[in-house]
């Protein structure tokens, strides 16, 4: 979606184009794929209230939203216990209820005081960079509310509280809008889905494109001089005024750079890998959760799965239960052979939902770790110390190379808003140097 954006606004703004993208589909990390003969968004899927570069995007290209269903008991399975809730918080004992608004409160006050433009602005940033958000999680007293936090940690970045930076995790939710908006259905990030699925979106975005976009061309190496780069794939070499990068910060360092990157982004490249995501999906003849009153939500600290929903179509003929398998659950689910993971997965959506989730129609699931030009999902994560070190490094363009990418985004980093942004910023960059 990043490069393509960034592709329209440069054809908009009188340039000359080419997109080259590595696989044999357009789309990175949307993905529309079959599973028993019923289309089902295998990437990013859900947008929210303040993410307004999708909604009219999708409004121009003639496409249609519906809500997340959301009506019923969710479920919460915290330390092996497992409650049901109504409200978006959930049902606690009065002890773990107050602290988990304590913490939420005082999540919600650091978040505040990071400056979007400047993250290392405030005098405690670089101490913020310094520790992971399981030092910080070890603030809170509640073993419960700790759970929830690595289960919200995990769902929301693919990764675990020990891999990633306090700041970092601070800035994502400054730039999402806060922790609630993040991890939120209703009023949230989840809130409204795509009739027919997100992976429709890039197809028609490339289609409008015409014969700039071309397939199957893996870019190897990006070669600057004083009159232009090369751009070297496997098949051809291309010559531009000016090239927008439209990758992961940790793919990026696997081009051959001539001259070399600087030290700083190299790092980068190094200290912000991918994280870990499997998307789970199995389809019922009858959506027997709804009929015994839950919404299909579920939060769990344990393994594989952080959480589930409710992925039925809108017109009432598919029924689906949809898990995530992220972070350490999604490295442990994605060493094992499809047989095991489908009945890991089932195993957990009976424990929830009772004995008939274990006879699905058909299951079928993704290992975004396993895909060769992307190697992990949602986003790229920095570890402790690399915003402080090349955090700066993820915007700055090096001569004649932009960078776009959800990474890089300054708003909704990490989720489709994000990667349109940053390749609305990427092509404002090119057309004020060409």
């Amino acid at each position: 979606l990043a490069g393509l954006r960034a592709a329209e606004r440069l054809r908009e703004g009188g340039a000359s184009v080419r997109v080259l993208e590595a696989r044999d589909r357009v789309g990175g990390r949307t993905l529309l794929q079959d599973i028993g003969g019923v289309s089902f968004d295998l990437g990013a899927q859900w947008i929210g209230p303040t993410q307004d570069r999708m909604i009219a995007l999708i409004e121009r290209l003639g496409l249609t939203t519906h809500r997340q269903h959301t009506a019923g008991r969710k479920v919460l399975d915290v330390r092996g216990q497992v409650s049901t809730y109504k409200r978006s918080i959930p049902s606690l004992g009065p002890l773990h209820l107050v602290e988990l608004e304590r913490t939420m409160r005082r999540v919600d006050a650091l978040t505040a005081r990071i400056d979007p433009d400047d993250p290392l602005a405030d005098p405690e940033a670089v101490a913020w960079d310094a520790q992971t958000v399981e030092t910080y999680k070890h603030t809170i007293l509640s073993q419960t509310v700790r759970g929830l936090v690595d289960a919200m940690v995990r769902v929301v970045f693919g990764s675990e509280a020990s891999e990633l930076s306090l700041l970092y995790f601070l800035y994502y939710l400054r730039l999402g809008g806060g922790l609630r908006r993040l991890v939120e259905s209703e009023d949230g990030a989840q809130q409204d889905v795509l009739v027919g699925g997100m992976g429709q979106i890039a197809p028609l975005l490339a289609a409008e494109l015409g014969e700039a976009v071309s397939l199957s061309q893996p870019v190897r190496a990006v070669r600057q001089d004083d009159h232009g780069v090369t751009v070297v794939t496997d098949a051809q070499t291309h010559r531009a005024q000016r090239v927008v990068v439209a990758i992961p910060p940790a793919l990026c360092g696997r081009l051959a750079w001539d001259p070399l990157l600087p030290s700083a982004r190299d790092q980068l490249s190094q200290r912000m890998p991918m994280a870990s995501t499997i998307k789970c999906i199995a389809i019922y003849d009858r959506p027997f959760w709804r009929e015994a009153g839950f919404s299909g939500e579920v939060v769990c600290d344990g393994l594989p799965l952080a959480v589930t929903f409710d992925d039925c179509s809108p017109d009432g003929r598919h029924f689906a239960l949809l898990g995530f398998a992220v972070g350490k659950g999604g490295r442990q689910l994605g060493a094992l052979p499809l047989a095991q993971r489908r009945g890991l997965v089932l195993d957990r959506f009976a424990r929830w939902f009772g004995e008939a989730a274990r006879s699905p129609l058909a299951y079928g699931d993704f290992d975004w770790s396993a895909e060769e030009f992307t190697r992990g999902c949602p986003i790229g994560v920095m570890q402790p110390g690399a915003f402080a070190m090349a955090g700066a490094t993820l915007k700055a363009a090096v001569g004649r190379v932009h960078w776009a990418g959800t990474e890089s985004a300054d708003v909704w980093t990490g989720f489709m808003e994000g990667a349109l942004q940053s390749g609305e910023r990427a092509a404002a960059e090119v057309l004020a140097a060409l």
